[in-house]
């Protein structure tokens, strides 16, 4: 069979020219964009009106990752998993808080810190209404010593790990997970853990992805449904080769293929969802590579349950989704596509900074980005059947954007984190009825660092929708404003759509 031309599209192309074109691709429609606020108003309202709780927004609106305190006990909370003798943790604890500035007032901003002090309070009951964490922390280190403080640390790291990962195993996890599938919520597994170093870590990687197919698949046995309501895996490529990158392709797709192709067997075998998860942009070109690779293998014929992930922040989003219809209809199949934002915003910066680009393959505005997900969003609903959309998101506007973009209920879902969006996707599942799946890490608490904090750097930023929907302090027209309403202002008092504050990599060194 004839093989579709390999992607191409342009690296780092300017933010205006694919800003204009978007905007002028969106319906220019009053209606659907009073139809799309009215129904966000009643999601923020209902995420505003639910009591209590311990979901991220309520974290974000009070709590935010600026002080060095509060980064020192998230790391020596990490690392406290990691040191096996009690001498070597009450070092590890001296050495961090010996210089923390509890008197700053500032430092009970920090929601690490407010993590630590709940993990104290655990240990020794020692936390009180009225109390802040820095004034817990300061008594504590005077009145119950290290020993305490440890245990405290510890048992806050174990609190994240509860909140953040489904569970340290994956029988652990489907066993956490029948409480929400009981509600009708879906179920998609990660396994924790970045990329591999060396080949014993690949190895590792890929005999834990065996087995979760394996357990996810058995139990899945158990139910009467069909894709695309059944749980899913998703894989990460840099987690199956020590030298996933570009110049190693040759030896990538004659290694790592095979193997995913194993995987995929496996998963038509329980007829599960396997997603290919999204990486950095300079992998973009070889993951694809790898997929078509994949899916052109006749064994998975007949199998709906492929997909891959794709990031909005990332100029080329409409281009790849694109190619990805192309490889669809040329193996008359049906793909899942997970559009998300994108995760790894600050790396993509700092690597086109480093390498002096012309200008960044990531959006340096936020608004782009989400102007970039609703456009991307209109292709993949236009491409049903051929592409089952799954939409993670947890902005309320987004969500209403996409459920009036999509003119009915049928052939897409919804996704969010474990641990992120519970009030915003009771309410969707409840008054909309459109599916949703929860995307569940699964993983022990030394592989938990990285991910925490890519999801809080993610979510944490002022301009968050998760971070600012809690408070409210900000208003309905702040919360909800359309991304193409603040571009089409940009652009016209003449400025460029893009992050004023971020110099293009060619301007941060003068020549």
């Amino acid at each position: 069979m004839k093989t579709i031309a390999p992607f191409a599209a342009p690296y780092a192309p300017d933010d205006a020219a694919l800003v204009r074109d978007m905007l002028a691709s969106y319906p220019d429609d009053p209606a659907l964009t009073g139809r799309i606020r009215e129904r966000a108003e009643r999601f923020v309202a209902g995420i505003r009106q639910k009591s209590g709780g311990i979901g991220l927004e309520e974290f974000m609106q009070e709590y935010d990752l600026s002080t060095k305190e509060g980064l020192a006990l998230m790391v020596m909370a990490e690392a406290l998993l990691r040191v096996p003798d009690a001498k070597t943790q009450n070092a590890l604890i001296e050495e961090k808080l010996g210089g923390g500035n509890w008197d700053d007032k500032e430092t009970d901003d920090s929601w690490f810190l407010m993590a630590a002090s709940w993990g104290i309070g655990l240990g020794a009951k020692i936390v009180k209404p009225g109390e802040t964490p820095g004034s817990v922390l300061k008594s504590a280190v005077k009145r119950l010593g290290v020993p305490v403080i440890r245990t405290g640390a510890r048992q806050a790291m174990q609190f994240l790990g509860h909140h953040f990962v489904l569970g340290q195993t994956i029988k652990g996890a489907l066993s956490r997970a029948e409480k929400q599938e009981r509600k009708g919520f879906r179920y998609s597994y990660d396994m924790l853990g970045e990329g591999a170093r060396t080949a014993d870590d690949a190895a590792r990687y890929l005999a834990s992805y065996h087995t979760a197919i394996d357990t996810i698949g058995k139990q899945a046995t158990k139910r009467n449904s069909d894709l695309p309501d059944r749980p899913g895996l998703s894989v990460k490529l840099s987690a199956l080769h020590p030298r996933y990158e570009a110049p190693k392709r040759e030896r990538v797709l004659a290694e790592l293929v095979p193997q995913v192709i194993e995987l995929a067997q496996k998963a038509k075998r329980y007829n599960l969802n396997l997603t290919i998860d999204a990486e950095e942009a300079d992998r973009l070109e070889l993951s694809l590579e790898v997929i078509a690779a994949v899916v052109a293998d006749p064994s998975l014929a007949d199998w709906d349950g492929f997909g891959l992930a794709i990031q909005a922040y990332q100029k080329r989003a409409p281009d790849v989704i694109d190619w990805i219809i192309q490889l669809a209809e040329h193996h008359d199949r049906r793909f899942m596509v997970r559009l998300v934002k994108g995760a790894y915003w600050d790396t993509e910066i700092k690597r086109a900074q480093e390498r002096g680009l012309d200008d960044f393959p990531v959006f340096s505005k936020k608004a782009a980005t989400d102007l970039c997900f609703r456009h991307c969003a209109i292709k993949l609903l236009a491409a049903r059947p051929r592409i089952f959309p799954q939409f993670a998101t947890h902005n309320a506007l987004t969500l209403a954007a996409i459920l009036e973009l999509a003119g009915d209920n049928q052939g897409f879902e919804f996704q969010r984190l474990h641990g992120m969006g519970e009030t915003l996707y009771d309410l969707e599942m409840a008054t909309e009825g459109v599916p949703a799946r929860i995307y569940a890490p699964v993983g022990g608490h030394k592989d938990l660092l990285a991910y925490l904090v890519r999801r809080l750097l993610e979510n944490s930023a002022n301009s968050s929708f998760v971070a600012q929907v809690a408070d409210e302090k900000v208003t309905m027209d702040e919360l909800l404003r359309p991304p193409q309403e603040e571009l089409r202002d940009v652009i016209a008092a003449g400025k460029p759509p893009r992050h004023g504050g971020i110099p293009l990599p060619k301007d941060i060194v003068a020549p």
